[in-house]
């Protein structure tokens, strides 16, 4: 049986920054997780500027050496180039294993009781004031506390890979092809990572590299440090996010595309939200900040998706936002808040 004021089901960094959300407000914590640290995924690669200070009020930094500031979006495509600048603040891209790394040490000496390696099958193991929901996108916590949501709008697939070379931008690059986006970002001063994202569950990074042959050539020969991993990325709201005693966070809660970049950033800002409403005894708030959290990136969610579904029309605004650059910037400033 595991006791604590909250109870956290799920070690991802939503999970995480919930566990550490709430220590700050002086619950006791506990979390559970299947699988050991550091948990790699796919996807999480980075943070946008509201997802950085977001971290920052969660007391939570991450080392310079291993992470790689970013000053904006850069969209690419066929004769178009189109970059987007950040008002006030830089976002940051990282190793997902240093984020988690970086997340579960400061958990640990937050104070959290973090149970690596111990899944959670049940809500009756569990005697906890409030417990959270941080299974990601195929959440049993929202099955089993009756919080299920409607079918999914629409569903990508992303691979993910590696490369050892210098960085040549301060940008995340977004390179637009058919029916794809290939997202380009450094993670360390000596490494990059190439991320391909479509409908196709069979397009990997090399078949769309060959759409973008001055990409492909830079990255003939250069070392790949990792093997190709896919993940799927899920359109998704859920009707209610809180029941009871019970709170869904992350990818649980409902989700947007990877197109938006947004997913950690979000989970970090609702972890904040969550721990503030725990500390008033008014989960209604929460649901809330949840939607108020949420409904700038689906907007900018379904903006670049129809970017993706009518290629006419995304080349069309990919050369209007090359014309005018203080669009994009404006654009991006509502997207981050």
């Amino acid at each position: 049986m595991f006791q604590s004021d909250v109870f956290v089901c799920g070690g991802g960094p939503a999970g995480l920054a919930a566990a550490i959300a709430a220590r700050r407000k002086g619950f006791s914590v506990t979390l559970a997780d299947g699988a050991h640290a550091p948990i790699d995924k796919a996807c999480g690669e980075g943070l946008m500027p509201d997802g950085l200070l977001a971290a920052e009020q969660l007391g939570v930094t991450f080392p310079s050496e291993e992470s790689s500031p970013f000053r904006g979006i850069r969209f690419l495509s066929k004769g178009t180039s189109a970059t987007g600048n950040f008002r006030k603040r830089t976002g940051l891209s990282i190793r997902r294993t240093v984020l988690h790394e970086t997340l579960a040490d400061h958990a640990e000496r937050a104070g959290v009781k973090l149970l690596w390696g111990t899944p959670v099958t049940s809500l009756d193991q569990i005697r906890a004031r409030w417990i959270v929901g941080a299974d990601g996108e195929n959440s049993r916590v929202r099955t089993w506390s009756g919080l299920e949501p409607s079918t999914p709008r629409r569903t990508r697939f992303g691979f993910r890979r590696h490369y050892r070379i210098a960085p040549w931008s301060d940008y995340v690059e977004v390179y637009w092809g058919s029916g794809f986006q290939l997202f380009l970002g450094a993670v360390a001063h000596d490494q990059i990572c190439l991320t391909v994202v479509s409908s196709d569950p069979h397009l990997r990074v090399d078949q769309a590299l060959a759409h973008f042959p001055d990409l492909r050539d830079r990255l003939s020969g250069v070392e790949s440090l990792s093997a190709e991993r896919g993940a799927i990325t899920v359109t998704r709201k859920l009707p209610r996010v809180a029941r009871g005693s019970v709170a869904l966070i992350g990818d649980a809660s409902g989700s947007v595309d990877a197109v938006t970049g947004a997913g950690v950033s979000l989970a970090f800002q609702q972890a904040l939200a969550l721990a503030d409403a725990l500390a008033d005894d008014r989960l209604a708030d929460y649901e809330t900040a949840h939607r108020r959290i949420m409904r700038p990136r689906r907007i900018m969610a379904d903006a670049l998706l129809a970017m993706d579904r009518w290629p006419k029309l995304g080349q069309r605004a990919r050369q209007a936002l090359s014309r005018g650059p203080w669009l994009f910037e404006h654009l991006l400033a509502l997207h981050v808040r």
